[in-house]
This record gives C-alpha cells, sequence and structure tokens, in this order.
C-alpha cells in the first residue's frame, strides 16, 4: 500500500487531535439532538438565531415553489436567477458599496478573490491567524506570501516594506478561534500609506457588529476607500448559507471574469438567496438582536471569571476559553456534554500547539438562564477534572 493512512490516523488519535463529526438530528437551535442526546447548545454560529426563524422558513419555501430547488449551472451560463440578482442589490445597499458578488461559500469566496486579484510577483501578506481558506488562498495564489504577527500594526508595516508588484493586505474582522478584533483602522493606515490593497473577511462580524449589523466596517466608521475588497459569509450572523464580496464595480466585473471558484462553480439554490433577504431585512430591522448578545457576552464573562476559567479578549459572541491541553480540552467538553451542554473542543492544528480551548459561542436565541446553565455546567465540570493533564 503505497500511502500508510492507517498510521496517519492512529497518530492523530494519539495527540487527542482525531476529529468526529457529532450528528445533529434535529434543526439548529439553541436546544438541539446530537447523537441521540437532547443538549442545550453553546457552538452554533448561528449568533441571531435566524437559521430556523419562522419567516426565513417561510421564504426559502416559496422560493423553492417558484424557482425550485437547484440552481442548474454556473451564474455565467444560465444559472443566476432573479433571487441571486435581488440578493446581489441588497448586499451591495446593505454594506454601502456599488456592487457585491453572490458566491456559494466563504471558503470560494476568499479563493476566489486573492487569486483573481494577485499572482506571480505580486505579494499577499496575511495576519498569521488568519481563517484557513485565507491562509490557502494566499498561497495557492502564486504571488510572495507572507504572514505578520496577529494584528500586528509594526509587523505588518516591516513587511509591506518589503513588498513587490501589486499587494494585497488580507485579515480577518473577527477571528473566528480567538473572538478579537482586527485592529482594522492602523491595519488599513498601513496599507493606504504604502499603496496596498486591504481585503477583510468579516464572517463572524455581519449582523453581529455596527448599529445596523454591518459588521466591523461598520462599526470602526471605514469605506470603499479603506478596505476596497469585502467578503461576508450568510452561514453565521444571517442564518442561511453562501457568501459575497463587496466592492466597487471594477472589483466585481474583475472577479466575474477571473475567479475561477465563481466561474466553474453551479450557483446556489435560487431559494436560499430568497431566505437570506429575508434574513437580511430581520438582521437590519431587529437590533435587539444584537443588544440581547451584548447582554448574554457580559453576562457569560463576569461568570466564568468566577470559577477560574481562562477567557481569551473577546468582546463578540465567539468566547473561548483557553485550556491548553488538547487531552483536558475533551475531557472538559465531555463533562459538559454529560451535563447536557453541547461546547466543542477545538485544538491544533485549527489553534496553535498548546492553545486548545472550548469555543463557546453565544446566540441571540439563548436566554439568562441558559447561559447560567452553562456556567453551572462549567463549575462543575471543572471540579471533577484532575489538577493536570498532559498531551
Amino acid at each position: 500500500m503505497p500511502f500508510n493512512l492507517r498510521s496517519r490516523l492512529a497518530e492523530r488519535h494519539a495527540a487527542h487531535l482525531y476529529r468526529q463529526r457529532p450528528l445533529l438530528q434535529s434543526p439548529q437551535g439553541v436546544r438541539v439532538q446530537v447523537d441521540g442526546q437532547s443538549l442545550l447548545g453553546f457552538c452554533s454560529n448561528d449568533y441571531l438565531g435566524l437559521a430556523n426563524h419562522p419567516e426565513v422558513l417561510a421564504a426559502f419555501t416559496e422560493g423553492a415553489k417558484r424557482w425550485g430547488v437547484g440552481g442548474g449551472a454556473s451564474h455565467l451560463v444560465v444559472g443566476h436567477s432573479s433571487p441571486h440578482h435581488e440578493l446581489e442589490e441588497a448586499l451591495a445597499a446593505f454594506t454601502g458599496r456599488p456592487r457585491a458578488l453572490l458566491l456559494s461559500s466563504g471558503y470560494m469566496a476568499n479563493l476566489g478573490a486573492v487569486t483573481a486579484l494577485v499572482g506571480r510577483g505580486d505579494t499577499v501578506l496575511e495576519d498569521r491567524l488568519n481563517h484557513a481558506s485565507l491562509l490557502d488562498a494566499g498561497l495557492l495564489s502564486g504571488a510572495r506570501f507572507s504572514r505578520y504577527l496577529h494584528n500586528d500594526v509594526a509587523s505588518l508595516e516591516s513587511r509591506l516594506d518589503k513588498a513587490v508588484g501589486n499587494t494585497l493586505v488580507v485579515t480577518d474582522g473577527v477571528f473566528s478561534m480567538d473572538g478579537d478584533l482586527a485592529d482594522l483602522p492602523a491595519l488599513c493606515a498601513a496599507a493606504r500609506a504604502r499603496g496596498a490593497w486591504m481585503m477583510v473577511d468579516d464572517a463572524h462580524g455581519f449582523g453581529c457588529l455596527g448599529q445596523q449589523g454591518g459588521g466591523i466596517v461598520e462599526h470602526f466608521g471605514l469605506g470603499l476607500d479603506d478596505v476596497p475588497v469585502l467578503i461576508g459569509t450568510l452561514g453565521k450572523g444571517f442564518g442561511t448559507a453562501g457568501a459575497f464580496v463587496a466592492g466597487s464595480e471594477a472589483l466585481i466585473e474583475t472577479l466575474i471574469q477571473f475567479a475561477r471558484p465563481y466561474i466553474y462553480t453551479t450557483s446556489q439554490p435560487p431559494a436560499i438567496a430568497c431566505a437570506t433577504l429575508k434574513s437580511l431585512q430581520l438582521l437590519q430591522q431587529e437590533s435587539w438582536r444584537r443588544e440581547r448578545l451584548q447582554q448574554l457576552i457580559s453576562q457569560f464573562r463576569t461568570g466564568v471569571a468566577t470559577i477560574g476559567l481562562e477567557l481569551m479578549d473577546s468582546a463578540t459572541p465567539i468566547q473561548p476559553i483557553l485550556v491548553g491541553s488538547s487531552a483536558r480540552a475533551l475531557l472538559l467538553s465531555a463533562a459538559l456534554r454529560r451535563r447536557g451542554m453541547l461546547v466543542t473542543a477545538i485544538r491544533p492544528p485549527t489553534v496553535p500547539n498548546g492553545t486548545a480551548r472550548l469555543r463557546v459561542t453565544l446566540s441571540a436565541a439563548h436566554t439568562p438562564e441558559d447561559v447560567n446553565q452553562l456556567l453551572a455546567a462549567l463549575k462543575a465540570a471543572v471540579a471533577e477534572l484532575p489538577e493536570q493533564n498532559h498531551d
């Protein structure tokens, strides 16, 4: 056998890094059925509680009745339906940009944007803790690729001084495993001072940040000149599926012509676009969802501090509890599950070695009572674990 796959799997098991898929047997929500067990969930990215919202479901159902269940072809052949076009126009207005382009996933949006904009002879500079899709896009672009220290403007500036060709600076808006915000005003200023473009993937910011849910760009009061390439995903705060790129007319036309993940992929089902139009409306109008999130975040952080666990510095619905050891993170996750709580252990290579964590995520659909239940379960779970457990 030319590839010894079993040994690779055994090594991952031994390092407490083996991944398994929980089987969800109910719709997304704060109370879920997983592997036959009823659990209170704190690991979904459905931050606003829209994934199973009755109005969003109704919009999807009506969309499927009118438009069917398949996109049928790529956007450039005959797959660009009226709901797709209407959603693109709505997303452009939402982000305050001339155009938006709909793609089938965040991974595709990042890969398509980076590889269409830079290539050999150019430079891509990325935050060290960027999402895997951004890092992969930089590597696959063929451009000179370098990672600057996390959220470190001086580190970025030193790399900008050495950049060649067209230069693209790429960062997450909200970092998905840490929950902290990019220092976007400073990063944008550094990029503009050196003639580089800034691209922001705000997958975890849209819906949660900004007065209207417009994400990190709205949060900091930045515009198109500061962030020429803005990426958003629809499977998190929006509660549906897909992704988009928002920017200038020239940017979107460039992506239509050169972004291979866009050109060569069947469009998403039009009914999803119908559902997303409704979720976008709710996201903007129902500001109470963002207000409740902030209340729950404050409640959770205050409660965890009394337990003695180490929370990472985050003001977003992503509230990681730093554990360190992968084995201990798994034990803590299992102890919570025995108490009816679903919280996933995040381990390397998703996060750096020695920084395994429980990634707690809060939703506007949670109640203060739900958070109190989690805090009580955490306190009991910590008390039953051994003092130390090394990988």
